[in-house]
C-alpha cells in the first residue's frame, strides 16, 4: 500500500497530498478574507506542504500566508519558487537569485526557507551559476533543500551534478503526462516529484472515461484525477490549487479513494495531449 506522507531530502516528512496557493487572490477586502480562510483551513484539515512563489503576485502571494499562517505550526512546509524577473522571463544571475530568497525570507517571516525551487532555469546564465548561488545560500543556512521547476530528464541529470535535488514541480496529469521521463528520473533517485496542473485545468470532468470511473466510485473527477496521481509513484505529491474551501475538502477527499486495478487500467490508456 502506497505510503501517504513523503520525505523530501530524505528527512522532511510531509503529507503527500499538499496545496497550491497560486489560486488565492492578495487584494484587499473580501476576497483576501476568504484567501486566508483556505490556507487556514488547508492547515486544519492537515495539510503540511504549501506551494507559492515570488512570481505569484511578486510576492504578494508569500506575504499572504505569512499573515494567515504565520507563526507557523510545526510541520509544515512553505515551499517558495525564485527565479522570474518582472518581464515574465527567467533570470537566474546569482545576484538576482539572492536578493528574491532575501525577500521571500522577510515576507514569509522565516529564517530559513526548508524548500527553496528555482522557478525556471534561466538559458541566458550558466546552470553551474544558478545552482552555485542556491548552493551557498544552502551553505549560509538561509535555504534547507534546492529543487527545480519546469525540467527535461536531461536538465535534472546535469543539474544533479551541480548540487543535491530534492524536488522537481512539473506539469503532469492523467491527461498530460510529457515528463514521465522527469518523474521517472525522480522516483529512481528519490527525489520528490510535485505535479501542478494536476487535474488538467478541469479537463478531467469533460472526459467521458475520467467520468464513468468517477461514477463507478462514486467521487468526483478532480478526486480521480487526484487518486490516479497518488497511486502513480510514491514520489508524487500533487499540490492542486484552489480559492474555495469546498473544493479544497473535494481534493483532500482524493485520499481516501480506492481505484481499483481495472479503473487505474483505463484511465493509464487514455489519450495524452500534444506537447
Amino acid at each position: 500500500m502506497t505510503s501517504d506522507v513523503f520525505r523530501i531530502g530524505g528527512d522532511l516528512e510531509v503529507r503527500r497530498l499538499g496545496f497550491g496557493a497560486m489560486r488565492l487572490r492578495t487584494e484587499a477586502g473580501p476576497v483576501r478574507e476568504a484567501s486566508l480562510a483556505v490556507a487556514r483551513r488547508a492547515v486544519d484539515l492537515g495539510i503540511t506542504l504549501i506551494d507559492t512563489a515570488h512570481l505569484y503576485g511578486w510576492g504578494a502571494n508569500e506575504e499572504l500566508l505569512a499573515e494567515a499562517l504565520h507563526p507557523y505550526p510545526d510541520g509544515l512546509l512553505v515551499t517558495t519558487k525564485v527565479g522570474i524577473a518582472r518581464s515574465g522571463r527567467p533570470d537566474g544571475r546569482p545576484a538576482f537569485l539572492r536578493e528574491q530568497v532575501e525577500q521571500a525570507l522577510r515576507r514569509l517571516r522565516v529564517e530559513r526557507i526548508e524548500l527553496l525551487q528555482l522557478h525556471r532555469l534561466d538559458p541566458e546564465t550558466p546552470l553551474a551559476d544558478q545552482l552555485g548561488a542556491l548552493r551557498d545560500l544552502r551553505t549560509e543556512g538561509k535555504i534547507g533543500r534546492i529543487g527545480l521547476s519546469e525540467v527535461t530528464a536531461d536538465e535534472l541529470h546535469r543539474a544533479r551534478a551541480v548540487v543535491d535535488i530534492a524536488s522537481v514541480q512539473n506539469g503532469y496529469n492523467v491527461l498530460d503526462r510529457e515528463h514521465e521521463p522527469v518523474l521517472a528520473a525522480c522516483e529512481a533517485a528519490g527525489i520528490a516529484f510535485l505535479p501542478w496542473r494536476t487535474v488538467a485545468w478541469g479537463k478531467s470532468g469533460a472526459n467521458a472515461e475520467i467520468a464513468a470511473v468517477a461514477a463507478e466510485a462514486g467521487a468526483t473527477p478532480t478526486q480521480v484525477a487526484l487518486a490516479w496521481l497518488l497511486g502513480r509513484s510514491p514520489v508524487v505529491l500533487p499540490i492542486p490549487g484552489t480559492s474555495r474551501i469546498e473544493h479544497l475538502e473535494e481534493n483532500l477527499a482524493a485520499e481516501r479513494l480506492h481505484l481499483t486495478d481495472a479503473q487505474r487500467a483505463r484511465l493509464d490508456a487514455l489519450p495524452q495531449a500534444q506537447p
